[in-house]
């Protein structure tokens, strides 16, 4: 009877363990019965099913993030390009979610992947290289996301993001845009380059005239002033030469000496009785 007891417990216990599962917050749990589905238990806690007859079906209700390979698409230039992105979504019905793929994570990934991939060709081919690349990249992002909610709505689930993470130009179009910026670069490089001359024709120009203007305006302030030095200078003549007529001649004549004999072997071969000499010959008579 002790055994029959101790068998009869340890059956109850296992029966118990059985029937008690447990939600966590992170969590939505459907009950099945025979395949069908009774309850869908939202609620975080302790839950009870019919052992033998109910099944629990747990599916994480956090968002989740679908991180595919990287595809190549064609541009709408007919450039290949190779595209990263990921998708983040979450399921907002479990029970629809059950139907449509059997709580099947990985072929749902695998539908979402597909769906998203048919979006990023259809968007690609209607744009250049630069516009997938910086210039309609959001737009890009936000189109997919509108149409990959109309292909999803009988999955249950719902999709919180879609984002490009990287666009890799393949090498014959990295060699192309090498090229063409390459080219790019030249013709803007050169185009600096003319203004540059072109600016510093114009500096040199200006800089030119300037400098004729200060020197004709300095030829003809010094030619002014030489000028005015003249006039006072024969003034003082006119005044020496009025005041005493035969000292002035004696001290310009002496001046004249000077000038003439500036080392002690010049040598002048002229007439004594020359006026030249006339304050050394007393002979030559001195008016």
């Amino acid at each position: 009877m002790k055994k029959l007891a101790i068998v009869f417990l340890v059956i109850v216990f296992f029966v118990g363990i059985s029937a008690l599962y447990t939600v966590s917050e992170t969590q939505t749990a459907i009950k099945l019965r025979l395949g069908q589905i009774i309850t869908v238990e939202q609620e975080p806690g302790l839950k009870f099913k019919t052992p033998l007859f109910n099944n629990v079906v747990k599916f994480d209700n956090r968002i989740q993030t679908l991180d595919a390979p990287a595809e190549r698409f064609l541009t709408g230039e007919k450039k290949n390009v190779n595209v990263d992105y990921y998708v983040k979504w979450r399921i907002i019905d479990a029970k629809q979610f059950y139907i449509s793929t059997n709580g099947n994570m990985a072929r749902t990934n695998s539908r979402l992947a597909q769906i998203i991939k048919t979006g990023l060709k259809s968007e690609f081919s209607k744009r250049t290289i630069a516009d997938v690349v910086f210039g309609e990249r959001s737009e890009i992002m936000v189109n997919i996301k509108q149409l990959a909610k109309k292909d999803i709505s009988e999955f249950g689930i719902e999709i919180i993001d879609v984002r490009i993470k990287r666009i890799d130009l393949s090498k014959e179009v990295l060699n192309s845009v090498y090229r063409r910026m390459q080219a790019e670069r030249h013709r803007v490089a050169k185009e600096f380059r003319s203004k540059g001359a072109e600016e510093a024709e114009i500096i040199r120009a200006a800089a030119d005239k300037e400098r004729t203007i200060i020197l004709a305006n300095a030829y003809r302030d010094s030619e002014k002033i030489r000028g005015e030095g003249d006039a006072v200078s024969a003034n003082n003549y006119a005044k020496a030469y009025n005041k005493d007529a035969k000292f002035y001649s004696f001290y310009r004549s002496l001046e004249s000496y000077k000038k003439s004999f500036s080392g002690r072997n010049d040598i002048m071969v002229l007439n004594p009785n020359t006026e030249f000499f006339r304050h050394f010959n007393p002979a030559i008579n001195i008016k």
